[in-house]
Parts: structure tokens; sequence; C-alpha cells
């Protein structure tokens, strides 16, 4: 019995490997960071990141998630059809090749599944059977109840780490003034673990799986789910609004699954979650433009001290432990306001970087570093300047 298990969890891992699912997201990635490094080349002639960061990103960042989630869903015993499985995976290839990586949530990936069921099993279309294997035998409870649990994951990984390296990139506003913004384009991989009707396994427990396979024998698959996010920001700082955003999209996941817990009983109310997801999620995203619009920019020149719009990696200014957001008020003891006097300060003396900073608490505090030879001559650090041709997007 436990050999039959061992056997069965191999070759779910190997299922896991040969997903296209996981492969593509490969290619994705790569072109997701190629576009983010053009726009920050545009903007400062540099790039931030190097190529690979949305792609380690991707597939690091949601593995522990991904782990909790399979349990969850193991425990309950949430079984689906291969040929659910088959959809899902066209429908995200579909969205990820949009480039419009906010439709990547689960809200728009699981509805959008749910919604091609309904009409591939009600309308009269020719070798569905054979190529959706088991699709008309779709539990829509199971379903949504999925769609629940991945929308709580979604926001516990916005929270978690959707702030992390956000790009910066400069427009101009209305006013023709220079303004910094930043944005989150961020992908996650989850490996979740199904069971499967159609194998050899069985469940000798009479309580599980509580979705129950009506004593099918079962197999277990490992499938990559990929969950995309996208948000600017120019109103406030980027880990602030992200992690809003992060509560808002837990609080609507436990409502989505506390109203497909009911749809076991009553299976309309499957497409009820679904709408509630779906329309939860697009008002969390307006509600957040309209808000990040309405506000004062942020990274904007300041009458007093540099905005630090930005930092290198693995540059002095990340030495310093200077942070986005902060603001440097003198350099070397003078007073800096522009980006000109700043490197003039800098100047002054070759060997030592005094810095006084306002920190994001609006308290000053002091920090310092010896500099050596090959080390970035700016420190690393990106601000909005003046002194350059301007993106002509307005805002």
């Amino acid at each position: 019995m436990i050999e039959n298990w061992l056997l069965e969890l191999l070759w779910a891992i190997g299922r896991f490997f040969i997903h296209p699912l996981f492969y593509l997201f490969l290619l994705m990635t790569h072109a997701y960071g190629s576009i983010r490094i053009k726009r920050e080349r545009k903007s400062f002639h540099i790039r931030i990141q190097d190529t690979y960061d949305e792609m380690k990103f991707t597939y690091t960042k949601g593995l522990v998630i991904g782990c909790i989630a399979s349990l969850i869903l193991f425990g309950i015993g949430l079984s689906l059809p291969f040929g659910i499985f088959v959809l899902l995976t066209i429908v995200t290839a579909v969205l990820a090749v949009t480039f419009q990586l906010r439709l990547l949530s689960a809200v728009y990936s699981i509805g959008l599944t749910l919604l091609a069921t309904v009409i591939l099993t009600n309308g009269q279309m020719d070798g569905i059977a054979e190529f959706f294997v088991g699709l008309p035998n779709t539990s829509y409870a199971s379903l949504s109840i999925l769609l629940g649990i991945l929308v709580i994951a979604e926001g516990v990984l916005i929270y978690r780490s959707g702030h992390k390296h956000t790009s910066p990139y400069l427009k101009i506003s209305t006013r023709g003034l220079p303004i910094g913004t930043h944005v989150a384009n961020r992908t996650w991989m989850l490996p979740l673990l199904f069971l499967v009707p159609g194998g050899e396994l069985t469940s000798t427990l009479p309580w599980w799986p509580v979705l129950t396979l009506n004593g099918e024998p079962f197999l277990l698959m490992f499938i990559p789910f990929f969950i995309g996010f996208h948000q600017r920001i120019q109103g406030s700082l980027p880990q602030e609004s992200i992690k809003v955003t992060g509560k808002r999209v837990i609080w609507l996941g436990v409502l989505t699954l506390a109203v497909a817990a009911v749809s076991i009983w009553l299976p309309i109310v499957a497409f009820i979650a679904v709408i509630i997801a779906i329309v939860g999620r697009e008002i969390i995203t307006i509600r957040q433009r309209m808000n990040d619009n309405s506000a004062a920019f942020y990274f904007s020149k300041r009458d007093q001290g540099l905005m630090i719009l930005g930092i290198l990696p693995q540059s002095p200014a990340e030495r310093m432990n200077l942070q986005v957001g902060e603001m440097i008020v003198k350099v070397n003891g003078q007073a800096v306001k522009t980006v000109d006097e700043f490197y003039e300060s800098l100047q002054k003396n070759g060997a030592m970087c005094k810095l006084d900073v306002i920190g994001i608490n609006g308290e000053i505090r002091f920090t310092q570093r010896t500099l050596y030879d090959g080390e970035h001559h700016e420190l690393g650090i990106l601000f909005v300047q003046d002194d350059k041709k301007w993106e002509t997007e307005a805002v």
C-alpha cells in the first residue's frame, strides 16, 4: 500500500516537470525581464536588476505557499478531472502571452476555465470528450473552492513579496515636471497537488477524501500553477501600497471561499463565488488606481533634499542601507537639492561619503562609508532628474 503511494508520488513529480507551462514561463519571464530592462534603460540608461530576476522570482517565491496550499488541497481530497487541467493550461497560456500580468490572477484563470467548462460541456462539439478527458464530470463546487484557496494564496504572496524589486522609471506630469514611478510586474509559480479520477489509488479512510470521489480510484498530479500581479505606484511608497492590496485580496479570498463552501450543497452558488471573486478583484484594482492617481506625486523633485527613487543592487548605496523613499539632505556636510549639487559634494571627499538622510519615518539619520576604487561613482542611487529627455507619456 505504502509502496503504491510512494510510486504514484514519484510519477506525480515527474508529471510536474513535463508540464508545458513550466517551460512556457521560462520563456515568458525572460521576455518580461527584457521589457523591464528596456523601460529602465530608457529612463536611466542602466538596468536595475538583471534579465533573469523575473525568472528567479517566479520559480522561488511561491514554493512555500504552494506547498501549504497543496497540503490543504490534499487534506480535503479536492478532486478534478484531467480535462480541467488541460483546459486550465490553455487558458493560462493565452493569458500569459497577452503580457498583461494582472490577468494571470487566479480569479481570471480559474474563472475563465469554469466558464469554458460550462460552454464546452453544454455545447455540441465533437471530440471534446476525447481531448478534455472527464470534463463533463467536473465538480463546480470543487473548482470554486479551489478558486477561494488560490485567491487567499495570491493575497499572501502579494503581501509578502509583491513589493520586492519593484521597477522604477520616469515620466513627466501634465505640468511638464519629472516624476518617478514604480511598477510591480510579478508572477509566482505554485506547485499544487491534486487527486485525479482514473488511477489505481484508493482510500481506506471513511472520512477522506472530504470532497468525495464516490469510491473511484485516483492518481496524484502535481501541476505548476502560475499567478500574476501588476500594480503601478506613484502616489506612495511601493511597499505600503502593495501591502494594502495584498490585505484586500486576502479578504476577498476568504469571502470567495466562504461562498464557495456553500456550493457543496447548492452547486449554483459556485458561479456566484466566481462572480464575487472577479468583481471584487476588479474593484480592488480600480480603487488602488483611483487612490494613487488622486494622491500627490511621491517621487518628485523637492525643494529640500533629493528623494531616492531606486537603488542599484550590490552598490555602495545598498551597503549603506539606503532605502527607496528616503531623502538625502546633506552630502559631506553640504546641503543638496539637485543632482548636480549631490555629485559636486560627493567629489569633495573621494575616500569617504557622509550622508544626512531623512528616513521613511521622518527622522533624520546619518550614514557614512569609505569609498574604494572601482565602486560606482554615483553610489548606485537613482534620483528624479530634470536634465534629460523624458518620456512623452503624461500622467
